[in-house]
């Protein structure tokens, strides 16, 4: 179990939200192509589901694949288009049955995720381009934000108030799953990174060596390890002083794992070479495996299990709404 799950309400919202800045953006990059295809993909209770919105939420899902190195075609792209028009189609019940219990956000709050999407425009006039350019007005986008905070809303109502967790089945949880009560080792470390391309010749390589060396010595000679960090190293973590907060053993390549494991704390190490370069590492705290006991994880399995329940009661939600509903599909 991770101790920092989100709601099921928030990751809900989280993908709503991420879905307009997919329509948003999509919608601006297919304007040239979208009359040739039909308007809408299905209905629902005679409301329209669009080609955008579907286009857009399927060119998301086709980016999570390049990311993995994958193509997204053949059969398998046939199924997860029917995935996507199923998701717009729960998505509609939600909102036309939060409409109906007569649930609306604020505009305070409406304003404030109508402000984070413009922050993602280097100003006002960008933004206001962006909407031109796709026949958008700002309004189109606030209407998308209004059915996600609306559907949010919804649910924590209907559903998520309603679920309750006795203490005993936080206690049979916890003695039905000893191994997700085990905490590994940890080590808090930093580190000084100087790159040092595996395709790069020798003399190259040799220079990088001298400037790892070079920073040891520093070290050596009294200078602090977060500012020799901060002045010198490559890696993203260096303008925080080279931490790399606590991390256990499997999550970093294995001469770097095997180097900070091996350390006490206050220890730097000797040069670690890795396939990213030259490493200086200190560690800064250790902590040993454990196993967490029952009061100190008693919350979060609340947690867990009422989110579990949750999206159990969330799938029954929406098949009542759809056994009642007039669903169309037409995607072609």
């Amino acid at each position: 179990m991770n101790n920092r799950q989100e709601t099921l309400v928030s990751i809900l919202f989280k993908g709503f939200i991420t879905g307009i800045f997919i329509i948003f953006f999509s919608l601006r990059v297919s304007a040239d192509t979208a009359v040739t295809k039909p308007s809408s993909i299905g209905s629902v209770n005679g409301v329209a589901i669009s080609r955008s919105e579907f286009d857009a939420e399927l060119e998301q899902i086709k980016m999570g694949y390049m990311q993995q190195g994958r193509d997204l075609a053949g059969p398998e792209l046939e199924k997860v288009k029917d995935a996507v028009l199923e998701i717009l189609i729960n998505r509609e019940l939600l909102f036309q049955e939060s409409q109906r219990l007569g649930i609306r956000p604020e505009e305070k709050e409406v304003a404030e995720q109508l402000a984070t999407i413009k922050e993602k425009f280097p100003n006002e006039a960008e933004f206001k381009k962006a909407l031109e350019a796709m026949n958008f007005e700002e309004k189109d986008v606030s209407e998308h934000i209004k059915k996600a905070l609306s559907i949010q809303k919804m649910i924590e109502q209907e559903i998520i108030k309603k679920i309750q967790v006795t203490d005993q089945a936080s206690k049979d949880y916890y003695d039905k799953n000893p191994q997700s009560f085990k905490q590994p080792e940890q080590v808090k470390a930093g580190h000084i990174l100087i790159k040092v391309d595996p395709a790069v010749d020798a003399e190259k390589k040799a220079e990088a060596r001298k400037k790892i060396e070079g920073i040891q010595k520093e070290l050596k000679e009294g200078k602090e390890f977060s500012a020799l960090a901060k002045e010198h190293s490559e890696d993203p973590s260096g303008p925080q002083g080279g931490d790399l907060g606590y991390f256990q053993r499997g999550q970093m390549v294995k001469p770097f794992e095997d180097a900070a494991f091996g350390l006490k704390n206050d220890e730097i190490s000797d040069i670690v070479e890795t396939s990213f370069g030259y490493h200086l590492i200190k560690v800064y705290d250790k902590k040993p495996e454990r196993t967490v006991e029952y009061p100190e994880a008693k919350e979060r399995i609340a947690e867990y299990l009422k989110q579990e329940k949750a999206k159990e009661e969330v799938k029954l939600f929406v098949k009542k709404l759809r056994d009642q509903a007039d669903v169309k599909k037409t995607l072609s």
